[in-house]
């Protein structure tokens, strides 16, 4: 009877064990909550592996929400359009984020379950950021005194980041991107360094210099759409690409030294799915430099060789075909504009007629708006002929016509995109400072000007101010 009771009560605990067990492993949900204020869209994108997996549409009062119902951990990206941050969210977690507009890098918090990881990433880009002036200072340095410099900083970061850990018992995923959100930018700062003095002069004689590599890794798959773990692996293909006798900033714009950074790709990076996104990134740095468009196809040839991802490939001979449709003489390929009133309109039809130039501005970057009315102002005064037109990237919001209205800005040259997507790829807009000039038939005169280089700019001005 009692051998029987023991038995039974063995069972018993070996069946509640295997239950805990169970319950324990499976895999929680978590929420993700916000609020946007002064929105400049009307949702807010979540990304993973770059791919979008969901658009949170901000309810009336400015807030959007997301429940995970079973999640393991994760790296994501919030994106209201144009700011986004990465994010860790994992199992259990209830994040709630806040962040204002008109200052979104400065006013971004988290707080609830998982807030300190992502606070302390906010943080820490935030102190990467103020310290770029005060480094770029330093390149004149010997490459000991920078590199000591680089490494206080480094163990600032890194005792805090430990503490950080040691007091709230992060995941081993967690410890690996917090302390990678710190750990990569000051490799590639002192990668950058090298390429910028030039490594056969002043860093190759030092053995030493390049030790820092010993503790980093060139195949962490969880860390492949991690940004600046990217922006590190692409300064040292530079590094491994780039000649002895080469100046950096004159090589880099050569498709040459693009091949061979895609060569170095295939050498000595073996996780396939990294080795697909750092080609991916060499092929759209290429094929950006309109500079190489004789050349572009003796790129794609090299990169076809890697047996890049179809859909990265797609993606890459898409932005090579939307320049070729932007080259001077072809016609501005036709997108969907909004008015300062809300009034849809067809590009062709909204700059037919005159000589145009198009700049663009973004509505939570108003100080560069300021600059670029002012610079209109300017080129407008010196080349009468031409139609000046601002072109947001967002669509209108009210406190936008408000704010143009009160600056007594000229509405009837002020447009706005309709979707920022189809028109970025379509006109291959890569940053705000993008200038287009177009003859009175809608006729492309130049695709890729920089509005904001005011000697460059008023150059390809005059270049075209006797055209028709």
């Amino acid at each position: 009877m009692i051998n029987h009771f023991y038995k039974s009560l063995f069972w018993i605990l070996i069946f509640l064990f295997i239950g805990c067990k169970k319950i324990e492993n499976k895999s929680l949900g978590a929420y993700f909550r916000g609020e946007i204020i002064n929105p400049s869209s009307d949702n807010v994108l979540l990304y993973n592996d770059n791919k979008i997996i969901d658009t949170l549409k901000l309810s009336p009062d400015k807030r959007f929400f997301k429940k995970f119902d079973s999640l393991n951990y994760g790296l994501f990206k919030m994106e209201h359009l144009p700011e986004n941050q990465m994010i860790i969210i994992e199992s259990g977690d209830s994040l709630l984020s806040r962040a204002n507009m008109s200052d979104f890098n400065g006013s971004l918090f988290f707080s609830g379950k998982g807030a300190a990881k992502n606070n302390f990433l906010m943080e820490t880009y935030l102190k990467l950021q103020n310290e770029i002036t005060f480094l770029s200072s330093k390149y004149s340095l010997s490459g000991n005194n920078f590199n000591e410099i680089i490494d206080s900083l480094y163990m600032e970061k890194h005792v805090k980041w430990k503490n950080l850990i040691d007091k709230y018992n992060f995941s081993n995923f967690t410890k690996k991107i917090t302390e990678a959100a710190f750990k990569y930018p000051y490799a590639n700062r002192k990668a950058r360094y090298a390429l910028i003095r030039g490594k056969s002069k002043n860093i190759k004689a030092d053995s030493s210099y390049f030790n820092y590599r010993n503790k980093l890794n060139y195949n962490e798959e969880e860390l492949s759409f991690f940004e600046p773990y990217i922006s590190y692996l692409m300064s040292y293909l530079s590094l491994e690409a780039i000649e002895d006798d080469q100046i950096f900033y004159k090589a880099k714009n050569k498709t040459d030294f693009n091949i061979k950074r895609i060569e170095v790709i295939k050498k000595r990076i073996n996780n396939i799915k990294l080795k697909n996104i750092l080609a991916r990134a060499v092929a759209y740095e290429e094929i950006m430099n309109s500079n190489n468009q004789n050349s572009h196809e003796k790129f794609l040839d090299s990169y076809s060789s890697i047996n890049p991802n179809q859909e990265y490939y797609n993606e890459i001979i898409s932005l090579n075909n939307s320049l070729m449709q932007m080259r001077a003489g072809r016609p501005l390929p036709i997108v969907m504009l909004e008015n300062n009133k809300g009034q849809i309109i067809t590009s062709n039809r909204a700059f037919m007629g005159q000589k145009t130039v198009l700049y663009f501005w973004s509505q939570t970057q108003m100080n560069h708006f300021k600059r670029n009315e002012e610079r209109a102002k300017m080129y407008k005064e010196k080349f009468p002929n031409y139609r000046f037109v601002g072109i947001s990237i967002q669509p209108y919001n009210q406190l936008v016509r408000n704010y143009q209205e009160i600056m007594n800005i000229d509405i009837k040259n002020q447009l706005a995109l309709v979707n920022y997507q189809t028109t970025t790829n379509d006109w291959v807009i890569n940053l705000l400072n993008k200038g287009i000039i177009l003859d009175k038939n809608c006729v492309i005169l130049e695709g890729f000007g920089n509005f904001g280089y005011e000697k460059s700019f008023e150059n390809l001005l005059k270049k075209h101010y006797s055209i028709n």
